[in-house]
């Protein structure tokens, strides 16, 4: 009745996209419910159900670490369900039977569609750009011989509103954000910024999404991501 759907929604050179999902939305039998998991842009939820009307399409954004995937999936510290028409009764009344079987969460939120949709790339690309900042920071640390980074970045998480996470400069055998998620996801962000229209924000993500390619390839991490999202 409920099915999960966790593809690939890869960013390449041709941006950002959702092929996988409808492919395999194909496969979801009439009324039942299909859940996507995947990251994916404001829209294409609706996108998605217009397409295949039989179906009931939700969109779940999975906030899972890599290395502990397995244990985040069963140990979730939010679920949040996007549905495309809140005020429908019956619409979300599913909406909370779904939730009902997911792993049980100490935040719990049903929402609009679009909003599921965008908080999965707010997120990420908020930790991206943090992962650059550190980086940033590390090398101006450098050029004072007195300074002593660790201490320093130590005292920093110890302010509630900073914490002590992605503050570390070499991570998984190299520097800068990279990672299947990180990467492609800025990349997706900064075409949202290009289809509406905001060319300064988006400026400024390139910006720092050159400076974190120029931190993954002198340190020769996830090269192979980067040609998956920009080519040779």
């Amino acid at each position: 009745d409920i099915t999960l759907n966790a593809v690939p929604t890869p960013t390449t050179k041709k941006g950002f996209g959702c092929s996988i999902i409808n492919d395999v939305l194909n496969l979801i039998g009439d009324n039942n419910i299909a859940i996507i998991k995947s990251t994916i842009k404001i829209g294409t939820t609706k996108e998605l159900q217009s397409k295949h009307p039989n179906i009931i399409i939700m969109h779940s954004p999975e906030f899972l670490v890599e290395r502990t995937a397995a244990h985040n999936a069963r140990n979730p510290k939010r679920n949040i369900i996007g549905i495309t028409n809140p005020n429908d009764n019956e619409l979300y009344k599913k909406a909370e039977l779904v939730m009902s079987t997911l792993p049980k969460a100490d935040y719990n939120l049903i929402t609009k569609v679009e909003n599921a949709e965008i908080i999965k790339y707010g997120g990420n690309c908020l930790l991206y750009t943090r992962v650059v900042f550190i980086n940033m920071f590390h090398d101006l640390i450098l050029k004072y011989p007195e300074l002593d980074f660790k201490t320093i970045t130590s005292a920093m998480a110890a302010d509630p509103r900073i914490g002590g996470t992605h503050l570390s400069v070499s991570h998984q055998g190299g520097r800068g954000a990279g990672g299947h998620c990180f990467i492609k996801d800025f990349e997706a962000f900064i075409e949202m910024f290009e289809e509406n229209n905001l060319n300064s924000q988006k400026g400024t993500c390139e910006a720092i999404r050159n400076i974190n390619l120029k931190y993954l390839k002198e340190s020769n991490k996830d090269l192979d991501l980067i040609r998956g999202v920009y080519g040779e």
